[in-house]
């Protein structure tokens, strides 16, 4: 009894030591790079969803913003007076809607793709990060086709568009991985607090008003802006603008609120990292 007692403590000691090395080699780019087939299937997949059963498809895509933009310039730029920086108020407003319609319906997605993908967390092994970047992942798709009525604005409204338009893939980047951060928060939050899918759409709506997209940053009190600046979303909605209209960057400014959307990022895939080990327990 006491060597086959032996023989069973040095077997779950040895078990301990090859997972601990696992997960140490699994938390990095390379594991991600590793499954990008399944993070590929996990894409399609929310694509394919979202648009089954559907009359019109991936048109929804383009009538997402294209419907709030008219709504925008009836009420806030025909009624309110907005003003739009000497842009026209529609493709001022498509503008700025194109990033955070992509932005609001990933962190959306997100929240909810551990909670509604518990049998793969449960049941099979591999990086968890993966799940709630297939919904941002997806939402680029969506990006892409609503972009297809850009060239036709800027045409229509005579809109000269410059060398900073080479710059655009910068900001649609820096509004992925802020995507990505802010999702994968809300996701790691939704696991053990389920509050989170009626509070998220609440916070939503506060995050438009509180960034420019009806209105633009020139109204902002100047010793107020620094504030804005802080809110992540502002630059990344201010750096499309300026790359589509040819507008001056303002790269302190930009700067700032880079800094705050890396440090979003980081801090949210930490806390994923630390929690991620009890999701199974949990979910």
């Amino acid at each position: 009894m006491t060597t086959s007692s032996a023989g069973i403590q040095s077997s779950l000691q040895h078990r301990i030591v090859v997972d601990a090395e696992r997960k140490a080699s699994n938390s990095g780019l390379a594991e991600l790079w590793r499954y990008r087939e399944l993070l590929y299937f996990l894409t399609w997949r929310d694509v394919k969803l979202r648009y089954k059963q559907t009359i019109l498809g991936v048109t929804w895509a383009i009538i997402q913003p294209l419907l709030a933009m008219l709504l925008f310039t009836l009420i806030f730029a025909r009624l309110a007076q907005i003003p739009s920086d000497n842009v026209p108020y529609p493709l001022f407003a498509y503008a700025g809607l194109l990033p955070w319609t992509f932005f609001a319906n990933s962190i959306t997605g997100s929240a909810n793709s551990l909670v509604g993908s518990a049998g793969l967390v449960t049941k099979v092994y591999f990086p968890r990060l993966i799940i709630p970047a297939a919904p941002v992942m997806a939402g680029l798709v969506d990006l892409a086709i609503a972009f297809v009525l850009v060239i036709p604005l800027l045409a229509y409204y005579r809109i000269t568009i410059t060398w900073q338009l080479l710059l655009l893939p910068v900001f649609l980047a820096w509004a992925t991985l802020l995507a990505f951060g802010v999702g994968t928060l809300m996701a790691t939050l939704n696991v053990r607090y389920r509050d989170i899918r009626y509070a998220l759409p609440f916070l939503v709506q506060l995050w438009l008003f509180a960034s420019p997209v009806i209105y633009p940053l020139s109204i902002v009190p100047a010793k107020w802006k620094w504030v804005s600046m802080l809110n992540p979303m502002t630059g990344v909605i201010e750096g499309v603008r300026s790359a589509l209209f040819g507008h001056p960057f303002d790269w302190p400014a930009l700067a700032v609120s880079f800094a705050v959307s890396l440090l979003v990022t980081a801090l949210s895939v930490f806390y994923f990292r630390r929690a991620e080990d009890n999701f199974a327990d949990v979910i």
